[in-house]
């Protein structure tokens, strides 16, 4: 078995964040007994860096996964990467951000820093590895992982427009186009809702209550603020489709959780987002920001049921290829290697 493991993420759960994948792959690990070491606990950015980088200073026998994301978080990573380097310890970027391949056009000497020094750079989907690819860089694609068992699948057939939406309010997500689909349903469909989870980010919540009251919606939309995953899957029962807005992405592990419980999802098609979901076979891909087209294929839903019940069905059939124990048999054969 591997040698200990130093994961470095934005493990903040305890400050009201979001968990992180970085958290569900920890908890994995070590329930397959790898011991590991989470860097980046603490709340402020300077601390959390310095936290980061004291832990693998401190414990150079490891081995170093670091979570790769594309917005500020980027230079965690890079500055990761370099201690690393020049402490001569193995480590391996495992990219998530979906804008990451516009990082790497746009800052390429530091994207090679990272990506191009490392033992192999994990990618979770196909997206992200053309990218990595193209630049001449290793890779091993492993994908995020659910634990399929807490997802009781749902079959979802004669549907209507009740929406599940599950993400962190934040501007690259549009949870706005959220608010204008319910706003353009209820034209047509009266008994039209939508239930929107998370936690807020930049403003974005407080945008998207202004732009209901605005629309006319406020009575309904339900904002339940950060739920823990069981108990938005419990909710998720009270509803037929899950939508997700967002104009950059690479494997939402929320897409993949929605699919497992059975849940038609409408998605923009934007990032990774086509390699996990093929158009009306096991999902609904449609143009990013268009609220028309998530409103056309909501109603192709709701009046084809027996294409509905196919999606539902494949949906859960594609989710449980990300079931813990697939994804833990390709992490264990890399890290053992090591």
């Amino acid at each position: 078995m591997a040698r200990t493991i130093i994961y470095i993420d934005n493990f903040l759960t305890a400050h009201g964040h979001t968990p992180t994948t970085g958290e569900v792959l920890t908890k994995l690990f070590e329930k397959n007994g790898y011991a590991v070491i989470r860097a980046g606990t603490k709340k402020g950015k300077p601390a959390r860096l310095a936290e980061m980088l004291g832990i693998i200073a401190k414990n150079r026998q490891a081995v170093v996964l670091i979570a790769t994301y594309s917005t500020s978080a980027f230079y965690f990573a890079w500055a990761a990467a370099q201690l690393c380097r020049l402490l001569g310890i193995i480590y391996l970027p495992c990219l998530h951000g979906g804008n990451l391949p516009n990082r790497i056009k746009n800052n390429p000497i530091l994207s090679r820093q990272v990506f191009g020094h490392s033992r192999t750079n994990i990618v979770v989907s196909g997206y992200l590895q053309n990218a990595v690819q193209a630049k001449g860089w290793p890779s091993v694609l492993i994908p995020n992982n659910i634990n399929i068992n807490a997802y009781p699948y749902l079959h979802r057939a004669a549907v209507r427009p009740r929406l599940l939406w599950v993400r962190s309010f934040h501007n690259i997500y549009n949870p706005g186009l959220a608010v204008k689909l319910v706003a353009d349903l209820l034209q047509t469909y009266p008994d039209a809702m939508l239930t929107m989870v998370g936690p807020d980010k930049d403003g974005s919540l407080a945008e998207c209550k202004k732009l209901a009251e605005e629309l006319g919606v406020t009575g309904i939309i339900h904002f339940t603020g950060r739920l823990t995953v069981q108990e938005w899957v419990e909710l998720s029962a009270r509803h037929d489709i899950f939508i997700n807005t967002t104009n950059f992405d690479n494997l939402p592990v929320s897409v993949i959780e929605a699919m497992a419980l059975g849940m038609p999802v409408v998605s923009t098609n934007v990032g990774g987002l086509q390699y996990l979901i093929t158009h009306q076979v096991d999902g609904i891909l449609v143009p990013p920001g268009d609220a028309g087209a998530f409103a056309a294929q909501i109603e192709y839903l709701v009046n084809n049921p027996t294409a509905t019940s196919a999606i539902s069905t494949q949906a859960r059939r594609e989710a449980s290829r990300y079931s813990e124990e697939i994804v833990m048999q390709q992490w264990r054969q890399l890290l053992d290697a090591l």
